[in-house]
């Protein structure tokens, strides 16, 4: 029995949908954390998880163009984290280079962003592996659309 044309993988909408939704839950508690630790630079990283959304819904872009590549058309956990490393790694060579609106270059210390992108890219991971699945159900089977 089929799916009725159901989408397994994720499509553009889908990963843009679910990107979103994962930068505000986990994504905006676990920065408010960071800030709240790190008070001098709280606007900075909030700037920054503004920056990973956006940087991560022009490489869902990309994503989608090669998953399309991959016979089975997935995107397997281990190509998750490597595109994660990749998006972070990006974002730190423009905060620390050129620097990003509202936060000038160098602003961003290094250890503090690698704590912060890790902690707030594991947390979306986990979600995207458990509750998101339990919460929304059919998540998966609708190319991962929340709505």
């Amino acid at each position: 029995m089929g799916l009725g044309g159901a989408a397994v993988t994720p499509t553009l909408p889908g990963r843009w949908q679910t990107r979103l939704a994962l930068a505000l839950v986990p994504g905006l508690p676990v920065t408010a954390l960071f800030a709240l630790f790190n008070r001098d630079g709280a606007d900075a990283l909030l700037l920054v998880l503004l920056y990973v959304a956006l940087f991560g819904v022009a490489w869902d872009v990309l994503y989608i163009a090669l998953q399309k590549l991959r016979w089975e058309r997935d995107w397997p956990p281990l190509f998750q984290l490597a595109g994660g490393v990749a998006e972070g790694a990006l974002l730190y060579t423009f905060l620390a280079v050129t620097g990003l609106p509202g936060i000038p270059g160098g602003a961003v210390p290094f250890g503090l962003f690698c704590a912060m992108y890790t902690t707030v890219w594991l947390a979306g991971f986990a979600a995207t592996q458990g509750p998101l699945r339990a919460i929304f159900p059919r998540w998966r089977f609708s190319g991962g659309r929340l709505i």
